[in-house]
């Protein structure tokens, strides 16, 4: 059975930094794109950074650029997120998505960590 479990979130406060991670199992991460997304309390889920099955090519919201990083490595399954200079308004849960078009759609979903930056 698919499971996606995140790790690593917390409390921090601004300007901090926090790492989170993402450990797959019963899919093969190295065939998904892999992204993190984040929703915060009344509001829509968002995309926050993705990366593609071979990590050559990596996207994020305007809104975190600059300041995290996502990366993945194939051989553990995994994939993490570097935030770096965290702002009040990134508070939210941050979820891992893993998703893939063979013939069909698999898109997979962690149950989310909190983040929370705040002083």
């Amino acid at each position: 059975q698919v499971q996606l479990v995140e790790s690593g979130g917390g409390l921090v406060q601004p300007g901090g930094s926090l790492r989170l991670s993402c450990a797959a199992s019963g899919l093969i991460v190295s065939t998904y794109r892999l992204a993190w997304y984040r929703q915060a309390p009344g509001k829509e889920r968002e995309s926050v950074a993705g990366i593609s099955s071979a990590g050559g090519v990596t996207n994020y919201a305007d809104s975190v650029k600059g300041r995290f990083t996502i990366s993945r490595d194939n051989a553990k399954n995994t994939v993490d997120l570097q935030m770096n200079s965290l702002k009040p308004e990134d508070t939210a849960v941050y979820y891992c998505n893993a998703y893939r078009v063979l013939g069909r759609v698999n898109d997979y979903w962690g149950q989310g960590t909190q983040v929370t930056v705040s002083s």
